[in-house]
C-alpha cells in the first residue's frame, strides 16, 4: 500500500517538456565551445545577472527546497536558520566582492587554486595540488549528500512509479533515483559546459521558485483556519522566532554561529571554493563578477520562501494530521513531509511543477560541482588551461566524477544518521575543507613573506581537527591519531627541512587534533556545531601553515591586494607582472 496520489499523465507531460527544453538549451550552447577555456569560462561572456541567479540555484539546492521546510515544520522548528543567510552568508558576499574578485581578474585565473600557483612561486604547485584535493574531498562530501536528499525526496514524490521499476528490473527505487538525477546533470554539463550550466541553473532557478509559489498557494487554500487565524496560531507556537541569542557551540542555528561562523563559512564557499567561485571567472570583467556576488544575496529571500512553507506544512497538518504511510515515512525521515505533501495533497498538472521544482533543485547544484570538479581536474593535469585545447578531456572528467559522485551518495545513510536534519548534513560536510581552501587562499595573498610550504601539512591537519570534533567513536580517534603520525612522517622525510621548531609546532598541532577529539567525547556528549567546522578549519590550516612555511624567494609586494585602475574600472585586467607574484 501506498502513498494516496501520484503522478499523472499531465504531471508527466509537464516534467518531460521542461527536460526536453532544457537539453535543447544545453545542445545549443555546446556549439559555441570549442576550447577548454570556453568549456570551463564560458569564453568570459556571461551576464551578470545569469551567473547571480546561477549562485543562488547553486547555493539553495535540494537541501533547501526540501530540508528547509521539515525543519520548521517540526516540533519547536522556527525560522531561525535564515540567521544564517542574513547575517552570515550576506556578509560573506560583500567581503567576497571587495577584497577576492579584483584579485582573481588582477591575475587572470580560472580558479583560487591557479591563484595559489601564481602567487606562490615555487612552492605555489604543491600547494595548489593539496588545495585542489581538499577541494575534491570536499566537494564529494558535501554533493553526495545533496543527491542523497535529492533521492529521498524523488523516493516519494515517484513512489509508484521507482516501485514499478523495481519490479520489472529489480533495480532499488533509490539506486534509480540516484541514476535519475545524475544522469540528467551529467548530460546538461557534458552538452554546455559552464555557460550551459549558468543559463540551466538560471532557467532552474525560476523554476523551483514556481514549484515552492506553487506549494504556498495549495496550503494557504487547503488550510481550513484562514490565513490570519493560522498565522496568529504560528506565532503562538513560537514558529516566527528568529533570533537566538544562545551561546552554546552545538547549537547551529544561533545570531553568533551566524555572525561569527556563517560569515567565514560563506567567504570560503563563495569565494575560495570553487563549486561557487568558478561562475566568478565567467564574467566579462571584475564589477559585473562583484555585481553577481552581491546580487546573489536574494537568495536570503528564497531561503524565506520555503521556511513559510514549513509554517504552512505546520499548519497543514495540525488540522489534517498524517495518517498511514506519509506517517510512517514521515517518522522515519522527517524530511520527507514536504515530498509527501506534495503526493498527497499537491493536485495533478501541479504535482508536476512541484516535481519539477525538486529536480531543479536537485541539479542546479550537481551540474556546478561536475563543472567545477572537471575544471580543477584537468587544469591540474595541464597545468593551465590552454586556448588550443579540445573539449574530449573535459567531457571525460565530467563523466567520471558523475559516477564517483553516485556511487558515494550511495554511502550516506550511516553518516545521515548523526545530523537531525539533511540540511545540516549537507553544510557540515563542506565544512570539513572549506577553512583549509580559505586558508590557501589567504596565505596566498597575503604580504607575510612567507612561501606557503606549510600548507602542505596545515590543510590536512585542518581536516583531521574538523573530523575530530564532529565524530564521537574511539575509531575517530585512532583515525585522528594515525592522521596526525603519516603528517608528522611526511615532514621529517620533506627535502630535509627538519627543524626542531617547526618538528614541535607540528607536534603540536597533532596533539591539539587528539584534544579536539578528547573534548568531544565529554560526558555531555559536545559537538562542535557545523557553522563553527569553517573557522575551526581556517584557523589550524592558517597558523599551522605560516608556522612550518620557509621564508619566500621573493620579497613580499606591497600590504594589501589592490586592483589597478583599468581592471577597476570593468576594462579586464591580463597577467600580474614579475614583481606582484610570489608575495607570500
Amino acid at each position: 500500500m501506498g502513498l494516496r496520489g501520484s503522478f499523472g499523465p499531465l504531471d508527466w507531460l509537464i516534467l518531460a517538456a521542461l527536460l526536453v527544453g532544457l537539453t535543447l538549451l544545453s545542445r545549443s550552447l555546446s556549439r559555441r565551445q570549442k576550447t577548454e577555456r570556453d568549456y570551463f569560462g564560458g569564453s568570459r561572456n556571461l551576464p551578470w545577472y545569469a551567473v547571480a541567479a546561477s549562485l543562488v540555484a547553486t547555493e539553495i539546492s535540494a537541501v533547501t527546497y526540501i530540508s528547509l521546510p521539515a525543519i520548521v515544520h517540526r516540533p519547536g522548528g522556527n525560522l531561525t536558520y535564515l540567521q544564517i543567510g542574513l547575517f552570515g552568508y550576506v556578509g560573506a558576499r560583500l567581503l567576497v566582492a571587495r577584497y577576492l574578485v579584483p584579485a582573481y581578474y588582477r591575475y587572470d585565473v580560472m580558479s583560487p587554486y591557479d591563484l595559489i600557483e601564481r602567487r606562490l612561486g615555487g612552492s605555489g604547485a604543491a600547494v595548489r595540488k593539496t588545495a585542489t584535493g581538499l577541494f575534491w574531498l570536499g566537494g564529494v562530501l558535501a554533493q553526495s549528500a545533496r543527491v542523497y536528499l535529492s533521492a529521498v525526496v524523488l523516493g516519494v514524490l515517484l513512489h509508484r512509479e521507482l516501485a514499478w521499476l523495481e519490479s520489472a528490473t529489480g533495480l532499488p527505487p533509490h539506486v534509480a533515483a540516484v541514476a535519475a538525477v545524475i544522469g540528467i546533470a551529467i548530460l546538461w554539463t557534458w552538452l554546455g559546459g559552464i555557460a550551459a550550466v549558468v543559463w540551466t541553473d538560471a532557467a532552474l532557478f525560476l523554476l523551483f521558485l514556481v514549484g515552492v509559489a506553487v506549494s504556498l498557494g495549495v496550503v494557504v487554500w487547503e488550510i481550513e483556519a484562514g490565513i490570519s487565524t493560522t498565522l496568529a496560531a504560528a506565532w503562538t507556537e513560537g514558529k516566527f522566532t528568529l533570533f537566538d541569542l544562545s551561546a552554546s557551540l552545538s547549537t547551529p542555528y544561533t545570531l553568533w554561529a551566524a555572525l561569527i561562523g556563517a560569515t567565514v563559512g560563506g567567504f570560503a564557499a563563495f569565494g575560495t571554493d570553487q563549486l561557487m567561485a568558478q561562475r566568478i571567472f565567467c564574467c566579462r570583467n571584475a564589477r559585473d563578477a562583484q555585481r553577481a556576488v552581491v546580487a546573489s544575496s536574494v537568495s536570503v529571500l528564497v531561503s524565506f520562501a520555503f521556511a513559510v512553507v514549513g509554517i504552512g506544512l505546520w499548519a497543514y497538518y495540525e488540522q489534517a494530521p498524517l495518517q498511514g504511510v506519509g506517517a510512517a515515512m514521515v517518522a522515519e525521515q522527517p524530511d520527507r513531509v514536504f515530498a509527501v505533501f506534495a503526493v498527497e495533497a499537491v493536485s495533478v498538472g501541479l504535482k508536476g511543477l512541484v516535481v519539477a521544482g525538486a529536480l531543479a533543485a536537485a541539479v542546479s547544484s550537481l551540474d556546478s560541482i561536475l563543472a567545477a570538479l572537471a575544471q580543477t581536474t584537468s587544469s591540474l593535469l595541464s597545468t593551465r588551461i590552454r586556448g588550443g585545447d579540445g573539449l574530449r578531456l573535459p567531457r571525460l572528467l565530467v563523466l567520471g566524477w558523475g559516477l564517483v559522485l553516485g556511487v558515494t551518495s550511495l554511502l550516506m545513510d550511516e553518516v545521515a544518521a548523526r545530523y537531525d536534519a539533511l540540511l545540516d548534513l549537507a553544510l557540515a560536510m563542506a565544512g570539513y575543507t572549506g577553512g583549509a581552501l580559505m586558508a590557501a587562499v589567504l596565505l596566498a595573498l597575503a604580504p607575510c613573506g612567507r612561501d606557503g610550504r606549510g600548507f602542505l601539512w596545515s590543510g590536512p591537519l585542518s581536516v583531521l581537527a574538523v573530523f575530530a570534533v564532529a565524530w564521537h567513536q574511539p575509531v575517530a580517534g585512532w583515525v585522528c591519531l594515525l592522521g596526525g603520525a603519516v603528517l608528522f612522517g611526511t615532514w621529517l622525510r620533506s627535502d630535509g627541512r627538519a627543524r626542531l621548531g617547526a618538528g614541535l609546532l607540528l607536534f603540536g598541532g597533532v596533539a591539539l587534533v587528539l584534544a579536539l577529539w578528547r573534548w568531544a567525547q565529554g560526558p555531555a556528549g559536545e559537538l562542535l556545531a557545523w557553522p563553527w567546522y569553517v573557522p575551526l578549519g581556517a584557523a589550524v590550516a592558517w597558523l599551522w601553515g605560516l608556522g612550518l612555511s620557509g621564508r619566500s624567494e621573493k620579497p613580499a609586494v606591497g600590504g594589501r591586494v589592490t586592483l589597478p585602475p583599468s581592471a577597476a574600472a570593468g576594462e579586464g585586467a591580463g597577467a600580474p607582472s614579475e614583481a606582484q607574484q610570489g608575495s607570500c
